[in-house]
This record gives structure tokens, sequence and C-alpha cells, in this order.
């Protein structure tokens, strides 16, 4: 009976986890596809993009999994419910653990290996035509900087943080011999905790500091105001003939039936999305221009000041 309530509460647990994991998936398919360039896009990039933002997020859904799970085993005195006796908890918790590091492999392998593997390996492709075995010789010869970084944070984590016991008689071979003894014992989860922190410390950084920018750029914002849509409009008109001028000269390069060198069909491609942007940014310009809540953003001036 106690394990059929455990399974039971178990199940809930990762049933909420799985609705979760659907909707992180339909989320970062929606928003990778959104902001992508669609003539530029590849779809190994796009994949890896889609994966390795899932599993940031699914990182961090697991968190309150966590929580309903430990919270679930107990009363509201806290004590533990009947079914939830040591062997229980103990096999909810493992499995939990073993989720959090199941997905921390992950984010190392997408971080130091997979993503710098494919960003190299198109941009070499972008830069020269060659062939795919160059390609990839060249793009394994980069991500292997980051291979190195990886190894580096899981030798130290494995090794480094450890409280050794100071003996005046032991050998340095002991001493490295206790290294390696604790380092099995905790199965190299000590390295991937410290790597995953150091990632972590990273993140926190970037988000302190645009954090602290945009609540010092908000009210400056506010008082400095926006540019006007009729200003804008005659700005985005320029740089729509600009770019027409500029797809007029490469044009005219192959009149004579000359046909244009790879750099200018990939210049003449760059204009054109850069065009149609440019026409999808005047449409929309005209729709804001007409519409209420411009005039309602101009009433309300003197409030944002």
């Amino acid at each position: 009976a106690k394990m059929a309530a455990a399974g039971s509460e178990l199940l809930t647990g990762w049933c909420l986890f799985g609705l979760a994991l659907l909707a992180i998936l339909i989320f970062c398919w929606v928003y990778v596809r959104k902001y992508q360039s669609r003539r530029e896009s590849e779809v190994i990039s796009t994949i890896t993009a889609i994966f390795a933002l899932a599993v940031a997020l699914i990182s961090s859904a697991l968190l309150p999994v966590d929580i309903f799970l430990v919270s679930y085993m107990k009363n509201q005195n806290g004590t533990f419910k009947d079914w939830a006796d040591a062997n229980v908890s103990r096999q909810i918790e493992d499995t939990v653990l073993y989720g959090y590091y199941t997905l921390y492999s992950i984010i190392l392998f997408c971080v130091f290996l997979w993503i710098p593997f494919v960003y190299f390996y198109y941009e070499e492709k972008e830069e020269d035509d060659g062939n795919t075995c160059s390609q990839v010789k060249t793009a394994l010869k980069y991500t292997l900087g980051f291979i190195t970084i990886c190894a580096v944070l899981l030798l130290i984590g494995a090794f480094v943080p450890l409280d050794i016991p100071n003996k005046k008689n032991s050998t340095e071979w002991e001493k490295v011999k206790l290294l390696f003894e604790e380092f099995g014992s905790s199965h190299g989860l000590t390295a991937l905790s410290f790597s995953i922190s150091s990632l972590t410390v990273i993140g926190m950084l970037a988000a302190i500091t645009y954090t602290a920018y945009g609540m010092s750029a908000l009210p400056l914002n506010l008082i400095k105001g926006t540019t006007s849509a009729a200003y804008e409009r005659l700005e985005n008109t320029e740089d729509i003939e600009e770019v027409e001028q500029r797809l007029l000269r490469i044009k005219s390069k192959c009149r004579d039936g000359r046909p244009l060198s790879s750099r200018d069909r990939r210049t003449v491609q760059q204009l054109e999305e850069r065009l149609r942007t440019l026409r999808r940014r005047e449409r929309h310009l005209e729709t804001i221009e007409k519409s209420w809540w411009l005039k309602f953003c101009e009433a309300i001036r003197p409030l944002k000041v």
C-alpha cells in the first residue's frame, strides 16, 4: 500500500513535469522560429537552438517538481506521511537527483561541444564554399578549445574542493590516492556540480548587469521619449532607397552576360532580405501612425515625464 501511494504521488509529480515539458518545447519552437532569419536558417542550427533552450528551461522546471514531491511526502506539521518511509523517500529523491544530473550533463554537452561545433561549422560554410570535410575539421579545431575549458572545469571540480585529512606521516602518493578514492565515491557528481555552478555564475553576472542597466534605462527612456512614427517612416524610406540603389549597382555588373561572383550573390541575397524587412517595417509604421494607441501615448506624455 505504501509503495502504491508513493508511486501515485511520484506519477502525479512527473505528469506535471511532462505537461511543463510539452509547454516548454512548444514555446522554444515558436520563439526560435519567430526570431530566426528565414533565408539564412539551417535545419541543424534551428534544431540546436530549440533543443539547447528547451534543456535549459527544463532544468529550471524540474525545481518546482522537486519541491512538490518533497512537500507531498510530509504532513502540515512537518512529519512524513505514513507511506513515505525511508526507502520510499530515498527512491523519490534519487529519481529527481538522476533527473538533475542528466539534464546538467546534457547542458555541458550542448555548451561545450554541440553549440560551438554547429556555430563554427556554419561560420566556415559562409566564409568558404569548400568541401564538407574541411569545414568539419575547422569547426572541430575551434571546438577543441571549448572542450579543453570543460575538461579543466571538471578536473577542478573533481579534485580541488575536498577536505583532505592532514596527516603528518602521509606521503604524496597517499594524498593522490585519497583524491581518486573521493572522486570514485562521488561518481564524478562534484565535478559536474562545479562545472554547472561555474556556468551559473556567468549567467548570474549577466543577469545582474542587464537588470541593473534595465532599471536605470527604464525611467530615462520614459523621460527621453521615442521618435515619432512619421520621422521613423521618413528614415525608413531613405533606407529603402539606399538599399535599392545598392542592388541596382551590383546587378548592373551582369548586364553583359557575365555571372555574379559568389560574394556578390551573397550580398544580393542579404540586401533583398533587408529590403523585405524594411518594407514590412514601412507597413508596420503606417499602421502605428493611424492607431489610437499613438494618440493615447501622446496624451499621457506628461505622466511619463
